[in-house]
Order: structure tokens, then C-alpha cells, then sequence
């Protein structure tokens, strides 16, 4: 008997060197996890019946192989498709339609366009159809690498100051080359149609009369109304009241002759702008692109005129040129944008992730993949940083999950262990060699 619980040990220790020796090899692969030997007493079978308490053990038996599914370290590599997840949750692959699921988040494109593992399984998520994230099925993720096409402006808003202690140009009558007959000026860009960029000019001049200004509005030193023909600017008043606020209760809304029209929330609307383009010989010519259908709105109901020097403070206007993609980008939650060389981004689709009730039940296929079990029950698919669903971290890797020392400790218990019971055999040898003497 002592030779077969000296053989059981002698398994087992067996057992635990693989065991040991794996998680040591896999020390610097990503998404590992390592794994852990448990094992078991066991008692031969008896049709006696006994009280158990001269019972002895027949030995000992491997339980299970369990998987430590603990978190590893997030390391940055600067890859824009590194993905590591921070919590729990797999990411979920397609093999050729059948499912598998990893933490290794070492992705790349493929010359289609799909994001695929080294090994070539599709990543899977939900797709956007003009940006918008389509949820429902999963499917291929794939990067949509279309120039995005440009959009004509909208919308502009500026915050600005005017300094109340301005003091009306002696120079008169207003020249955009002159500096002297203005007290400030800036320009915004704006876009065509056909994503022309053009530019827009505001000067501003302190009326003789306590808080008031004009302010004269110009694109690429035209009249946006009449661009081929016409240099004078748009003249428009701008009223202030006593604490420095802009007076819209004095602001009009409707046409204003010769100026930009007040819309009913007192912004400002540029509606008859015809986008053109300069000729060599200095002459302009209509470029064939339109302006926005509506018009361009210039919000300006944040200018103020305090005792301080005039300037800009914010300025936004939602218009830009036609973009070819410059690179890839995910956030948390796993949203994937394209980013574009004229500075927009896109929405491109979202990554699924999944979890199980039962993690110790999947079973491993290599390659750090798994699959899906009747031990580990159903795949709850979600995006990340929803439910118990961890984040994701781009641009980084999540590393092996094995403690290397811990593991060195562990080989040096295993071969004890071995030695051990290669010595229970060696003595069980020695005593049999004992009686067969006596006899």
C-alpha cells in the first residue's frame, strides 16, 4: 500500500512542477493567467463497514487545475489598438463564427479594415452607421478609412471684451488697411460647402456716444453679400448698457440695412453670404460652393464692455474642410473613433465585452483564448464600464498575472515534495527487502 501513496504523491508533485513550470514560462505573456494545482486526500473503498478511526489514506489525488484570474499590470505601449481591461470581463473574438474570448488586447488592422488578433480572429462589437453606434448583433468590427466630408459653418459663438475707456479713431471714414480708424479687430475662420476655408473680419469702433459701437464685419475683405463686386463691409450697432452687458433689449430683430440681421434671440445671422475665391489678377469669382442653408449664426450675447483691454476670450465655430483619417482612438467605455487630419473625429463603433458566472468554467484552447462552457455558463455580453463589466485602457497591454517569486517558492515546494515521496517508496523498498531476507 505504501508503494501506491508513495506513487500518488510522486503524481502529484508531478502535477504541480507542470503546473509551475507553465505559469513560469508564460511569465511575460499578455493576458495570462496563471494557474494553480488543488489537490485531494483519498480512501480505497471498503464494503466493511468501520468507525473511520483506523482508517488509512490510499494517497493523494489532483482535485483540479484552477485558473487565478486575478488582475495583472497595465503597461502603456503607445499603440493606439493595445486594449487592456481594468476589472472584469473578456474581450470576445470570432474564430470563423464560433466565439472566444480573451484578455490578451494586442489587436491590429487588417488590410480590410477589420480589427483582428495576431492569430486573425475578428474582434467583435457593434458598428456605427454615420457615427452613431448600431447595438443589437455583434459583429466584425471594422475601421471605416472614408475621408470624412466636409461641413459647411453653421455656427459661430465668440466671447469678447471691448474696452469701455476706448476713445472714438480720430481717422476717419473706416479702412480695413488702417489701424487707426479701428479701436479692435479679429478674424474666425469659416467653411464652404465644399470645405473652402474662408475668413471672416470684425472691427470695432467706440461711438462718440457713450456705450456704443459699430462693428463692421467683412469675408476675405469682401462683402460676403456680394463678394465679386463689392468691398464695403457690414455695419452693424452694438448698444451696451450701463453695467457693461450688451443691450439686446435695444437690438431689433429683423433685417438691418446694410448690416448682419438680428435673429429673435438677438444673435446674429450672416444669410446672404455667397462663398468666392480670389483670381491671380486680384479679381474675385464665385467658387461654386455654397454657404450653410440657413445661414451662418454669429453668437455674441456674452460681449461685454468693461474697463479692460479689448480681447477674445472663446471662440468656437462649428465648420471644417473635408479630412482624410490620421489614426484610431478608444475610450473607456470602448467607443472607437476615427480621428481626421482637419481635426474632427468620428465614431466608428464600440467593442463588446463579456463576462460569465462562472469564470473557473471555461475552458482553455491556447493562444490565451477561452471558451464557453456549460460549467461557465452563458456569456453575459455588454459594453465595458457598464454592469459589472471592468473599463478599458487604451494604448496598454495587460501583463501576465503571474508572481514569479511566489511561483520560484512554488518549484522548490514541488521538488521537496517529490523527493519526499520518492523517499517513502525508497523505504517501503528497503523494508520489503528486510522481510525477504528474514525468510
Amino acid at each position: 500500500m505504501s508503494y501506491n501513496i508513495g506513487l500518488t504523491g510522486l503524481y502529484a508533485a508531478n502535477k504541480a512542477l507542470s503546473v509551475t513550470g507553465n505559469n513560469i514560462a508564460n511569465v511575460a505573456t499578455t493576458g495570462f493567467k496563471s494557474s494553480r494545482t488543488e489537490f485531494a486526500d483519498q480512501y480505497a473503498a471498503s464494503i466493511k463497514a468501520t468507525s473511520g478511526k483506523t482508517n488509512v489514506g490510499s494517497g493523494v489525488t489532483t482535485a483540479a487545475v484552477s485558473q487565478l484570474f486575478t488582475q495583472g499590470n497595465i503597461t502603456s505601449t503607445g499603440q493606439s489598438l493595445d486594449l487592456a481591461i481594468n476589472g472584469n470581463g473578456f474581450f470576445v473574438l470570432s474564430d470563423g463564427g464560433s466565439k472566444l474570448y480573451t484578455r490578451s488586447g494586442a489587436f491590429y488592422s487588417d488590410k480590410d479594415g477589420n480589427i483582428v488578433d495576431v492569430k486573425g480572429n475578428n474582434l467583435q462589437g457593434y458598428n456605427a452607421v454615420d457615427g452613431a453606434v448600431q447595438t443589437g448583433v455583434l459583429s466584425n468590427l471594422k475601421i471605416d478609412t472614408s475621408n470624412i466630408e466636409p461641413k459647411a459653418t453653421g455656427k459661430i459663438t465668440e466671447t469678447l471684451n471691448l474696452n469701455s475707456s476706448a476713445t472714438t479713431p480720430t481717422v476717419t471714414p473706416f479702412d480695413p488697411t488702417n489701424t487707426s480708424s479701428y479701436n479692435y479687430t479679429f478674424n474666425t475662420s469659416l467653411y464652404d460647402s465644399q470645405g473652402n476655408e474662408h475668413q471672416m473680419n470684425q472691427y470695432f469702433i467706440k461711438d462718440d456716444a457713450s456705450n456704443s459701437w459699430k462693428m463692421y464685419t467683412t469675408v476675405d475683405g469682401r462683402n460676403p453679400a456680394d463678394p465679386v463686386n463689392s468691398t464695403t463691409p457690414l455695419v452693424n450697432d452694438l448698444p451696451f448698457k450701463s453695467d457693461g452687458t450688451l443691450d439686446i433689449d435695444n437690438m431689433t430683430a429683423g433685417a438691418v440695412t446694410g448690416g448682419l440681421t438680428i435673429r429673435d434671440d438677438k444673435s446674429f445671422t450672416l444669410a446672404d453670404w455667397q462663398p468666392a475665391s480670389k483670381n491671380t489678377d486680384g479679381t474675385y469669382t464665385l467658387n461654386g460652393a455654397t454657404a450653410n442653408a440657413t445661414g451662418v449664426q454669429l453668437d455674441m450675447l456674452t460681449m461685454t464692455q468693461y474697463n479692460a483691454a479689448s480681447a477674445t476670450t472663446a471662440k468656437t465655430q462649428d465648420g471644417y474642410s473635408t479630412g482624410e483619417m490620421a489614426g484610431v482612438s478608444v475610450d473607456s467605455s470602448g467607443v472607437l473613433f476615427a480621428n481626421f487630419t482637419n481635426g474632427q473625429d468620428k465614431v466608428i463603433g464600440q467593442l463588446a465585452m463579456a463576462n460569465f458566472a462562472n469564470v473557473q468554467g471555461l475552458s482553455p484552447v491556447g493562444g490565451t483564448d477561452w471558451k464557453e462552457t456549460n460549467g461557465s455558463g452563458v456569456a453575459v455580453i455588454g459594453t465595458p464600464d457598464t454592469g459589472t463589466l471592468g473599463s478599458l485602457q487604451s494604448e496598454s497591454l495587460e501583463d501576465s498575472n503571474v508572481d514569479l517569486t511566489a511561483e520560484l517558492v512554488n518549484l522548490i515546494k514541488a521538488q521537496s515534495n517529490y523527493q519526499a515521496n520518492a523517499k517513502t517508496i525508497s523505504t517501503e523498498s528497503t523494508i520489503m527487502q528486510t522481510i525477504i531476507q528474514m525468510t
